[in-house]
């Protein structure tokens, strides 16, 4: 089996994804978590393909960046990108939607002025609102809904539901409430044992 180390900073954002299909595939890793402050050196290494995190050394020969390029790999080492081209593509839609979701709560955290955070939440809400009635969609047509996103079991898409979901109390904490397939879909998530066990033990992080 690759050994691999998956380096970050210490927070979930663009990792918690990896991090998960670990856990659920039962690999073992090393979880690097590169404090704020040791990031500039770290950067001026060199051994960051585009000075970004995260990113995943494997065998300690080649270093993969971009956090759905790592999490596309994972996915589809351990079997979480969906079982046919066909799943795989649905899988990668979902993924890529979800960069909405992420930029926008990214745009909330870091706003330091109190009035445009405001603003920038209930223009938030509107969108977030828009992408959720969508995959509620998605989720009903796929047997009703009581199952997962894509297929007949979990895909790294249910990973992304969960880790973005995470940060809905930055912006609407009972959104999922108008989303009930949704909700009960990342209850289940976070019932797989396997996650579970990964939600108890992790760091406990701003975001």
């Amino acid at each position: 089996m690759p050994q691999y180390r998956l380096v970050y900073f210490n927070i979930r954002a663009r990792a918690e994804t990896s991090r998960m299909i670990f856990a659920d595939a039962g690999v073992e890793y090393e979880d690097v978590r590169v404090a704020t402050e040791q990031w500039p050196a770290e950067k001026a290494s060199g051994k960051y393909p585009f000075g970004q995190m995260p990113c995943l050394e494997i065998d300690g020969k080649f270093t993969l960046a971009q956090s759905r390029a790592i999490g596309r790999y994972l996915a589809n080492e351990y079997g979480f990108a969906g079982k046919d081209n066909l799943e795989k593509a649905k899988v990668d839609m979902v993924i890529d939607v979800f960069e909405d979701i992420y930029v926008g709560v990214k745009n909330i955290i870091f706003e330091k002025d109190e009035t445009k955070k405001v603003q920038i939440k209930a223009e938030f809400v509107v969108k977030a609102d828009s992408i959720l009635t969508a995959l509620e969609k998605l989720l009903i047509a796929n047997n009703g809904g009581n199952g997962f996103l894509v297929g007949d079991s979990v895909t790294w898409a249910d990973f992304e539901l969960f880790v973005r979901m995470e940060y809905a109390p930055l912006y609407d904490a009972a959104i999922l409430d108008r989303y009930p397939k949704l909700k009960a879909l990342v209850k289940r998530v976070s019932s797989i044992p396997e996650i579970a066990a990964w939600l108890t033990k992790r760091p406990k992080t701003e975001f």
